[in-house]
């Protein structure tokens, strides 16, 4: 062989050895890879597509019949995106329900101890979640039990939290509905094991005490300041009555407000929002552990729903208690605030925003002192905003404030950006 061919077959041999270890190792490997990936993303997709199925199940075998006894279409699912228009939801938390205790503890019928209307006006920008007391007298319509088909009377003055005994949770919304004039097309009942569900779900909730709290009959134990509960904790906390503010049902509904406004905060933050295993637990607790109404039992629904809320400045949710009297004829009840309450459901039905004074808090709750309280302040200087102080300035240039909503002096809640601390009894 001459030296150039030679010299040829070197590097001729290098490739070649080169190629068949490509051949026999690398490409292999890179197959495998490949291949591997590809199955990750099949079965990811198959696992997701699977949870969705199964959530969607689960959703629509908890399907509750709200029409109460009536022939009102169902609304059509919403298609995936922001929810268009506004919507209210009544959301109810049951009491002595089915499962909750043993049956020689169960007596009577299941309670609406929990009622809140959930409302959203048509833009989005604003939101109320209003609590009835459950102790409310009011007048109650006919109502048709969905599972059995009992017909129960039309009453003059009942007790809010006996509509579920004679219905189920259509009779609950239809009373409601009599009472404050709106339409309410959505609707869920959820237990003491959903509320619990939905606590561990989030990871849990920071709540605020004043000072230490121990309650045997509800079981909250819990220091002073500011505590982040879940489980039976968090439901303990939701659930005290006779050593929060002044014992009563009142009470408790600003403790409830509290915990949702502080479960608000949570959820809209980065944290959770980007959490896929937090959002699948709430998805599944949710789906679990409450009942919905058959219109809303749709997860593209719920997820369109969710989505309005995903921006809504927290100043603008107001949580807020139906407005109430004593109930001259028996003081362990109230009835409605007959003026307050017509001018706040014309408010919501109207979708206009409106705010509340800063004498808002009950005196169940406080503002939280380790959170600190921003307002506007004057430049240091002294000065003020020159457009409004300049001679000069061109009247036609000059921008007037834009008004606020309106304040609803006499109601009594907190809003969604307001930190607060429930009150030792």
């Amino acid at each position: 062989m001459t030296d150039d061919a030679s010299k040829t077959a070197v590097p001729i041999a290098r490739h070649q050895k080169r190629l068949s270890v490509w051949r026999s190792r690398v490409r292999p490997l890179i197959q495998a890879t490949a291949i591997t990936l590809a199955v990750l993303l099949v079965s990811g997709a198959s696992v997701a597509s699977i949870a969705f199925a199964k959530l969607s199940t689960a959703v629509s075998n908890n399907a509750v019949d709200i029409s109460n006894g009536t022939e009102e279409p169902v609304p059509p699912a919403a298609t995936l995106g922001a929810f268009e228009g506004g919507f209210a939801i009544l959301a109810v938390g049951a009491d002595n329900a089915e499962g909750q205790f043993d049956a020689d503890e169960r007596h009577g019928g299941t309670l609406n101890d929990v009622n809140i209307l959930f409302h959203v006006s048509a833009d989005h920008q604003s939101a109320v979640a209003l609590s009835l007391p459950r102790d409310l007298v009011i007048p109650q319509p006919d109502c048709v039990d969905p599972v059995t088909g009992e017909e129960f009377g039309a009453v003059s003055a009942q007790p809010l939290n006996e509509a579920y005994g004679r219905g189920g949770l259509g009779c609950v919304k239809s009373t409601i509905e009599e009472l404050t004039g709106l339409s309410i097309p959505y609707a869920a009942v959820f237990t003491f094991a959903g509320t619990i569900a939905m606590s561990d779900a989030v990871g849990g909730v920071p709540i605020c005490l004043d000072e230490a709290i121990t309650d045997p009959e509800s079981g909250l134990d819990l220091p002073a300041g500011t505590s982040v509960v879940s489980g039976q904790q968090a439901l303990s906390y939701l659930r005290a009555r006779k050593n929060v503010g002044d014992g009563s049902d009142l009470s408790r509904i600003s403790s409830q407000q509290a915990y949702m406004s502080s479960l608000m905060r949570v959820m809209k933050s980065s944290e959770t929002l980007t959490n896929v295993p937090k959002l699948l637990n709430l998805a599944t607790a949710a789906a679990e552990n409450v009942s919905l109404s058959e219109s809303l039992a749709h997860l593209n629904t719920m997820a369109s729903m969710a989505l309005t809320l995903k921006d809504l400045d927290l100043d603008k949710l107001v949580f807020a208690q139906f407005p109430v009297v004593e109930d001259p004829d028996n003081h362990n009840k109230v009835v409605p605030d007959e003026e307050l309450s017509a001018l706040l459901m014309a408010k919501i039905a109207a979708d206009e925003p409106f705010t509340l004074s800063v004498d808002s808090l009950s005196t169940a709750v406080t503002l939280d002192p380790a959170v600190p309280v921003t307002t506007p302040t004057a430049p240091e200087d002294g000065s003020t905003d020159a457009a409004t102080t300049d001679p000069t300035t061109d009247a036609a240039a000059t921008t007037a404030p834009t008004p606020g909503p309106e304040i609803i002096n006499g109601l009594k809640g907190q809003l969604g950006s307001q930190q607060t601390c429930s009150v030792a009894n």
